[in-house]
């Protein structure tokens, strides 16, 4: 871990609020990236950070840096975060799906689009569709895994995904035409 970092975080565990500012500045670029993936706009991903930062800093103390870097324990906070708000607002129907139908994708389509752009389309899936799309296709989880965390089966998880690159197919092609 970088020093400057690691000896801002041993003052934020004394409770030092100018240190907890400083931690906050150099992280909060990376962790609205993350919180952005999620959120249908950047005022739920605000808040969405907002709430992950408390829990970070109420939970500090067990920051071990032996075990991992400090970004990769707030984008754990951020994702749980984001996946505690997300369930909040919409309800995950059971869906149990043996064999799910993948979508053909255009990747010709794709490749002409920005990311911002696709970004913007995919904030437009159904908020549980939203949510699976991201951790799979963006944050690199497993079924198994969106499973356990979002309290679905996997075959739920994948009939998500399957609707999340149906919708955003149907949505590239549309805006394309």
């Amino acid at each position: 871990m970088e020093q400057d970092l690691y000896n801002i975080i041993v003052e934020c565990r004394t409770g030092k609020r100018k240190a907890q500012e400083q931690l906050y500045r150099q992280l909060y670029g990376f962790a609205m990236a993350i919180a952005m993936r999620y959120a249908v706009d950047e005022h739920e991903a605000a808040d969405i950070l907002a709430h992950a930062f408390v829990k970070m800093f109420r939970s500090i103390h067990t920051f071990d840096e032996t075990k991992g870097n400090v970004h990769g324990w707030l984008k754990r906070i951020v994702i749980n975060e984001a996946l505690d708000h997300i369930k909040q607002r919409s309800k995950f129907v059971s869906l149990e799906l043996e064999t799910v139908e993948e979508p053909a994708i255009n990747n010709e389509v794709i490749e002409k689009s920005n990311a911002a752009a696709i970004l913007a389309l995919v904030r437009q899936l159904p908020p549980a569709t939203h949510a699976v799309f991201v951790l799979y296709a963006v944050d690199g989880y497993t079924h198994k895994e969106i499973a356990a965390r979002l309290n679905i089966s996997e075959g739920t998880s994948k009939w998500h995904l399957s609707e999340a690159r149906k919708l955003l197919q149907q949505k590239l092609t549309a805006v394309k035409t």
